[in-house]
């Protein structure tokens, strides 16, 4: 998500009581432990001529693409971008066309929503591994009013009708997706083609906090049943063939007084009111904290549906915590328990892993159903020494016990950040998605920046540099490698209690000395990176970054993009940038279909930038006609020849 002064990812008040990771950093890199994986393989913090030549050591065979920010976006050399669908278009045979003068909450409802972010692809038939027809599942994260509708200026102004749009336009889409002609299209009136926004279906609550007195309100008494799901970032798939969706910046949609509330410390710990980024409050009492003051309570969840089954009923998750998820990426133990991995998307704030009770069942889908209501929720802490151990957020353990305001695991869950506080967690770098190499069993943190990141000397302990988050001032943000025990691929035990940590990269362009840039020898002017995001692996293990923040925290004239990697072997760590956004845009959501050969990305708030509206956008992408805004869309990129992405 872009960044403002007023950002959602920089409000919450964190209070850890553990050993902050810029402390763990320094010790670690006194004993040159840092990028000791990546070191073996060449890393190099400056380019001269003769590394650049050693390009040509990475699996990535293209030239990067142009790095320079405009108008339009651009693929490297050899490789070219199509549309597949983009905001408003109309998902169902009764369901209008996109008209931005003409909008309303019940027309956006049946079209495709705004600002796309996570995105999966599912094949069609279930089971099998077609790579030319499936579903795409894609999240739907914020809106931005000022781009949307015409006349509102600034963010803030939106009436009661642009808030119902606004409200419809976020949530998930099902779409079917088919190469026809050459080309990718979506199926409009598909049988599988659904819409899951902020304002129409109930979903349901599930696991050791549905139910609870803290989770229910005016419109539901139960506490089992949620309007709707917001702020969507990123998710993941599990092995059963279900969507995973994050729920991430949900305080910015609630007004009133918290601190008038029963949940004030709660509020405030999540940033609820700090931020003011949806109007929503006026118009609607249940986002009035102080008539409704359990309604933030009921998101910042993991939900789960089947894209397969449209009238399967979605689901909130609530075993896996309650935080800014970013990503929630599932893995399947040696033992069969599945573990699911989680950043919390704000500076300082931690990593996540759940792992399950009961064991996945490959031959029985259904029994997996609700595999994710029970089991234990860990959050990380990095040492110096190169260890990575998950602490336990269960009641009754330690510090989370009713006289700290623990009384039930549901309020563990409820308050998650202030229970990984308690307990000692490592406050990070803004942790995004955090996604696992299928081919080696490594997992990869990405955290985007946190200019905020103080010295080790700072009176305030929690944001001094630490070894996983070394910088102060991070601009460009890095890469933190975590290593389970047991071996490769499926071996790599993620259920263990204890990792080894390492960087992989650090962001920031290595031809500056002062950036602190770590990358393989041979990376281009073009293919350095800053603020990563989200992540994806192709068949082959070779790891796909999206950046979010390029142009704010590296050089203005310089594009958010999509940028590949080899994770082992002399190309490791060698960035390449194979897609360039277009001008105020980031990439999200990277995902291939199973032969490699189709890489599908969300590009999400193009022309967002300072003083863009609807009259007069930073750019018109993608349609580029003058009584138009710019769409959010999603494009598929493939090779000019029909061969595998980064062949």
């Amino acid at each position: 998500m872009a960044e403002f002064e007023d950002d959602p990812e920089s409000i919450g008040i964190a209070r850890p009581m553990g050993r902050v990771f810029g402390d763990i950093a320094q010790e670690r890199l006194s004993r040159r432990a840092l990028l000791g994986g990546a070191a073996a393989a060449g890393l190099a913090a400056a380019l001269p001529e003769e590394a650049q030549a050693q390009a040509g050591r990475s699996s990535l065979k293209f030239a990067d693409a142009d790095s320079v920010m405009n108008a339009q976006d651009r693929v490297a050399p050899g490789y070219k971008r199509s549309f597949v669908i983009k905001w408003g278009d109309p998902l169902f045979a009764d369901a209008p066309g996109f008209d931005p003068r003409a909008q309303s909450g019940a027309k956006q409802e049946r079209q495709f929503g705004y600002n796309n972010d996570f995105m999966a692809f599912f094949p069609l038939p279930y089971g099998s591994r077609s790579s030319t027809r499936g579903l795409l599942h894609v999240n739907h994260e914020y809106c931005n009013g000022n781009l949307m509708f015409p006349g509102i200026g600034e963010r803030g102004n939106q009436t009661k009708e642009q808030c119902e749009v606004e409200m419809a336009a976020h949530g998930l889409s099902t779409i079917e997706v088919a190469k026809i002609g050459g080309e990718w299209r979506f199926v409009r009136d598909s049988k599988f083609n659904r819409r899951l926004s902020g304002s129409g279906e109930m979903f349901h609550v599930s696991g050791p906090a549905a139910g609870h007195p803290r989770l229910r309100s005016n419109e539901d008494r139960t506490g089992t049943l949620v309007v709707g799901t917001l702020n969507n970032c990123a998710g993941g798939v599990t092995p059963w063939g279900t969507v995973l969706s994050g729920e991430e910046n949900f305080n910015g949609y609630f007004g009133g007084d918290a601190a008038k509330t029963p949940e004030a410390r709660n509020h405030a710990r999540y940033g609820v009111q700090a931020y003011q980024g949806a109007p929503w409050a006026t118009y609607f009492e249940r986002f009035n904290v102080e008539k409704n003051p359990n309604e933030p309570n009921r998101y910042g969840w993991v939900v789960e549906y089947d894209p397969y089954d449209p009238k399967s009923s979605p689901v909130k998750r609530t075993a896996l915590g309650r935080f800014k998820h970013e990503g929630a990426t599932c893995v399947v133990c040696p033992d069969g328990r599945v573990a699911v991995y989680s950043g919390d998307d704000e500076r300082f704030e931690y990593v996540y892993r759940f792992v399950s009770s009961g064991k996945f069942d490959p031959k029985n889908r259904r029994a997996n159903r609700d595999l994710l209501d029970e089991g234990t929720l860990s959050v990380a802490r990095f040492d110096a020494d190169g260890s990575l151990r998950w602490l336990p957020l269960v009641h009754g353990q330690g510090p989370l016990t009713a006289a700290n305001g623990f009384e039930t695991q549901a309020d563990v869950l409820i308050e998650a950040r202030r229970a990984a506080d308690l307990v000692g967690a490592t406050p990070m770098d803004r942790p995004e998605d955090v996604e696992t190499n299928p081919v080696t069993g490594r997992t990869y943190v990405m955290c985007t920046y946190n200019e905020r990141r103080a010295a080790a000397d700072a009176a305030e302990a929690r944001t001094r540099v630490n070894p996983a988050n070394p910088r102060v001032g991070s601009r460009t943000g890095h890469v933190v490698e975590m290593i389970p025990p047991g071996g490769r691929g499926a071996k790599a035990d993620h259920a263990a209690d204890v990792f080894r940590w390492d960087i992989f990269l650090m962001g920031g362009d290595p031809a500056d000395p002062a950036s602190g840039a770590k990358y393989g020898a041979g990376v281009g002017p073009n293919g350095w990176l800053a603020a990563p995001d989200n992540v994806a692996f192709d068949p082959k293990g070779r790891m796909w970054i999206s950046t979010d923040g390029m142009p704010t925290q590296a050089s203005p004239a310089r594009a958010d993009g999509l940028f590949g990697t080899d994770t082992e072997g002399p190309g490791r760590a060698v960035t390449k940038r194979i897609y360039g956004a277009p001008s105020g845009a980031e990439v999200c959501g990277p995902c291939f279909t199973p032969d490699g050969k189709t890489l599908f990305l969300a590009i999400q708030h193009p022309g967002e930038a300072r003083g863009s509206n609807y009259e007069n956008p930073s750019t018109r992408w993608p349609d580029f006609r003058d009584d138009w805004p710019p769409r959010p869309s999603v494009i598929a990129v493939e090779k000019i020849d029909g061969g595998e992405i980064g062949s």
